[in-house]
């Protein structure tokens, strides 16, 4: 499509009940990143009230018609999907504004093929735009969905506003307070807030109201000298239930009493009952949990509407009927959206034959979807490598990829930090996780580096390992499902974004990027990645170096813009006063030469030792712990996976959470607020 152009829905697909709307683009630092946010409009051309503002603070309506997906990493950017059922949008709302917006000084021309695509309920992409020339603008509306009597159509924006979201919220009658008071003294609150939690473990950092946008804090020099800010405050609904950080004091006459469990383990003995049980207690917690259920149902094109989950159904299927794990579906407006659910545990994986006979089943009954749930990970460009179907006999079935790991992740998001309708939805997704989370219950996500992983480090040790060896892309493939199941885990602990970023110089193509990895997996025995964590100073690095057995985990800060650099390096060493002792400190110099360097244990005393002796512009420091790394390919505590998730939650919890700046997150709606 072309700016200003539009179509219509109905004559692109006549799946269009449901869309997904993606909103992409690449950074050429591999570091840039923005926010979407949707606005639903009246006949004025204003939104009936702040409710209709959605947001990251406000993700899901009330009644289905809009959620927010989150981020999935792409080659070398990000890609925000949003859900939309239509059918379930309010009469008297006409038009659907998505937009984005970046963050502070941050601008949208800093950013490469910024492009918005909308895919029907099958995943099948019915349109593109690309955004030509975005200049300084730190908005952009990239399209708008419409009602043109019974059918709704696209149109191709790419308007920029300078103003920030705040002036393109304006725009379409969200309030903005002017309150300086108010907005000065949330400013302190949470300038002390940040202060107290800054140093504390993960798990002991206090809730956030999850759906209200507060006033944005400012920094010192901005209450001294700065101008006033104003900030977006959507009202939001009644509070929602999460679970309190610590347990209640148990009442159990000594440690061996186990508490009894809605869904127990101990009767699992095989493969097939895993299996059972693992879908059974899934299927009912989507059924029984309206947002958990919607969570997961809406990445998959399904409408918001009445779900029922079934087990144990038979379908025929030439002279052998199929007994699926399981069946989903979902009433709207007299209408039934159906899938078919594959499930497998433990380390059992997919047969192409089955899952393409459920897709052919599918497509003879009518039904939308076939979904597959195992412990495997998707890969970007490739969610299911070992499972091949005839797309020639898709008919309209999607077919979706979901893992243990992303629905444990889903119901930590939802309990531990952004709250459920009441108590009994919480309680029941805590025994979900429970579950799962049980080493008998086979649904612990990937575990295993697979077969290629102990030739190929055996190759590097003894230096017989050749470029073009196809195990080394087996082991970046295995690599990249970790690093992908690592950030779930520490995304829904922390109840932010983490994803894997990916480097333009790596290029667009997955497959391209991971063969020039597995080059250098043979040249130089290391797997390398980076973490985006949401209000983290930099970039998690993750190295692991196959020929020294060691991981390494590192943040590079930038230095900053004003002070001194002896007042930096006291600042930064007083900030990691909590920090392991053997925490590499090393100062990054301008032209990459090397700068001064050693452990936190020998700097704390001396600061000034950061300092260059030659007087060489400092650009910034570089955090860095080391750590053995497993020898087994799979998840057991001596194991490779294990040791790799503990040295990034190590690293976080101990090192990142000491250097994250008061106001770098985004939990207070700052830059989305401010003018």
């Amino acid at each position: 499509m072309i700016m200003g152009s539009n179509v219509s829905l109905p004559a692109l697909s006549e799946s269009v009940g449901s869309a997904i709307v993606s909103l992409g683009w690449s950074s050429p630092s591999g570091e840039g990143d923005a926010d979407v946010s949707v606005l639903l409009l009246g006949a004025d051309g204003k939104v009936r009230g702040d409710a209709d503002f959605y947001f990251y603070n406000n993700p899901v309506a009330a009644d289905g018609s809009v959620q927010l997906l989150g981020k999935e990493p792409t080659g070398d950017g990000s890609e925000d999907r949003i859900s939309f059922d239509l059918t379930a949008v309010p009469a008297d709302v006409e038009r659907i504004v998505v937009a984005a917006s970046r963050y502070g000084t941050a601008r949208f021309g800093e950013l490469d093929d910024l492009r918005v695509t909308l895919a029907d309920a099958v995943g099948e992409v019915l349109l593109r735009f690309v955004v030509e020339d975005a200049g300084e603008v730190s908005a952009i509306i990239f399209g708008e969905l419409y009602r043109r009597g019974e059918e709704w159509k696209f149109r191709a924006v790419g308007q920029g506003y300078e103003s920030g979201l705040a002036g393109l919220a304006t725009d379409f009658g969200v309030d903005i307070e002017d309150d300086a008071e108010q907005v000065d003294a949330a400013a302190e609150a949470a300038a002390a807030d940040a202060s107290d939690t800054a140093a504390a473990p993960v798990s002991e950092i206090p809730e956030r109201t999850v759906l209200e946008a507060v006033p944005a804090p400012r920094s010192p020099a901005d209450a001294e000298t700065g101008p006033k800010k104003r900030a977006v405050r959507p009202r939001t609904a009644k509070k929602k239930v999460t679970l309190p950080k610590a347990p209640a004091k148990s009442l159990a006459e000594n440690e061996s009493w186990k508490q009894a469990r809605l869904f127990p383990v101990s009767a699992l003995k095989s493969d097939r009952d895993r299996e059972m049980r693992a879908t059974s207690v899934l299927l009912s917690v989507m059924a029984q949990v309206p947002e958990f259920g919607r969570r997961l149902t809406a990445a998959f094109g399904a409408p918001s509407g009445r779900m029922e989950t079934f087990t144990e159904v038979s379908l025929p299927h030439g002279d052998t009927p199929r007994r699926p794990d399981g069946v989903l579906r979902v009433e709207r407006a007299g209408k039934l959206w159906t899938a078919l659910v594959e499930t497998k545990t433990n380390g059992n994986t997919l047969k192409s034959e089955q899952v393409q006979a459920y897709m052919d089943i599918a497509a003879r009954r009518g039904y939308e979807a076939v979904i597959t749930l195992s412990n495997d990970v998707a890969l970007e460009g490739s969610p299911l490598v070992d499972v091949k179907i005839d797309r020639r006999r898709k008919h309209q079935v999607a077919l979706w990829h979901l893992s243990w790991a992303e629905v444990a992740h889903q119901a930590q998001m939802l309990i531990r930090h952004e709250g459920v309708g009441n108590a009994a939805h919480a309680w029941l997704l805590q025994e979900l996780l429970q579950y799962l989370q049980h080493d008998n219950s086979g649904c612990h996500g990937f575990q295993n580096m697979g077969s290629a992983w102990v030739p190929v480090r055996n190759g590097i040790d003894d230096e017989t390992l050749c470029q073009g060896d196809p195990r080394t892309l087996k082991v970046v493939e295995s690599w990249e499902r970790l690093i992908r199941q690592v950030c779930l885990r520490l995304g829904g602990e922390l109840g932010q974004k983490v994803l894997p970023a990916q480097r333009a110089r790596r290029g667009t193509d997955p497959g391209a990027r991971r063969a020039l990895l597995a080059d250098q997996l043979c040249l130089e025995g290391r797997l390398q990645a980076e973490l985006r964590v949401e209000g983290a100073p930099g970039l998690l690095a993750v190295c692991a170096d196959l020929r020294t057995a060691k991981l390494r985990t590192s943040v590079e800060i930038p230095a900053p813009g004003q002070g001194y650099p002896l007042t930096w390096a006291k600042r930064l060493i007083r900030r990691l006063a909590e920090a392991p002792a053997d925490l590499h400190v090393e100062t990054l110099l301008e032209g990459d030469t090397g700068g001064p360097r050693g452990t936190l244990e020998r700097l704390r005393p001396e600061p000034a030792d950061l300092l260059p002796k030659d007087g060489a512009r400092i650009t910034g420091f570089r955090l860095s712990l080391f750590k053995g790394m497993g020898s087994s390919r799979g998840s057991a505590e001596s194991g490779f996976i294990r040791s790799v998730d503990d040295a990034v939650h190590r690293f976080y919890t101990s090192v990142v959470v000491h250097v994250d700046t008061p106001g770098a997150g985004r939990a207070t709606a700052k830059e989305r607020a401010a003018v």
